[in-house]
């Protein structure tokens, strides 16, 4: 599928009803179909989503031709500005074509939640550089852009099975830091970061919830609410017998 058949099958699946919705959801778009995600999903796999060439070993030009394709029609799909196309775009896109140009130029971009946490979690947080990117992401004010930072935090912490528990630990005085910013989507996906890594494994879960408790004490609202809401989650019963459990295996 080319890009332009990619963005003839939204127009043709737009629902304004959808884009309603999706605007009392916080997704705030120019260019948007309010096509469902599950239909993203399948034209992403017919534009070639866990085709046969990404599984493939097998270092040829046919692979090689294949992938690069792919990574052009996610650059088109981008280009376009088109919320669902851009979605799509992470969807097909290879994190081993990912630059840290492109990472930048896309960041810049978001301009919604839905998109900014759909890249990280597809694309971005699988790129071999997603570690260096947070302590890039973070000092900037653009609010999507420092959003990202805590976003590839969360992500990572389900995706990056290789990593260390330093590797994680090293992002708690941003966590912290970060924790009084008061903007709406800045402090959720900080509270997510705390969470996600404080489910990771016993010993970040107890890291974690220490450093929640350290969080609470800070005179923010918004560094309250983080806290609180975490240590919610990772105290209970559901997430500590998950951990035991995982540990046992």
């Amino acid at each position: 599928m080319t890009a332009l058949e990619i963005i003839k099958k939204l127009k043709s699946l737009a629902n304004p009803r959808n884009v309603a919705s999706m605007a009392r959801f916080g997704i705030i778009t120019k260019k948007a179909y309010g096509v469902a995600h599950p239909d993203l999903e399948k034209i992403a796999r017919q534009a070639g989503k866990n085709s046969s060439y990404a599984a493939s070993s097998v270092k040829t030009m046919a692979v090689k031709k294949a992938l690069e394709g792919r990574h052009k029609l996610a650059q088109e799909l981008w280009r376009s500005g088109i919320h669902e196309a851009r979605i799509i775009a992470g969807l097909i896109d290879r994190s081993e074509w990912v630059t840290g140009k492109q990472m930048d130029a896309w960041t810049r971009d978001f301009d919604s939640w839905a998109v900014c946490d759909s890249i990280c979690g597809h694309l971005f947080s699988k790129t071999s550089f997603a570690h260096k990117k947070v302590w890039q992401y973070v000092k900037s004010k653009e609010e999507y852009v420092r959003r990202t930072s805590f976003v590839l935090m969360a992500t990572l912490a389900v995706h990056d099975k290789k990593s260390p528990d330093e590797a994680f630990v090293k992002f708690f005085p941003l966590i912290k830091k970060c924790a009084t910013d008061e903007r709406n989507f800045v402090k959720k996906a900080v509270n997510w970061a705390l969470r996600q890594i404080g489910k990771r494994n016993l010993a970040l879960n107890k890291k974690a919830i220490a450093l929640a408790r350290d969080i609470i004490k800070i005179d923010s609202k918004s560094a309250r609410w983080i806290a609180s809401s975490a240590l919610r989650e990772l105290k209970s019963e559901v997430v500590q017998n998950r951990l035991k459990n995982k540990k046992k295996n």
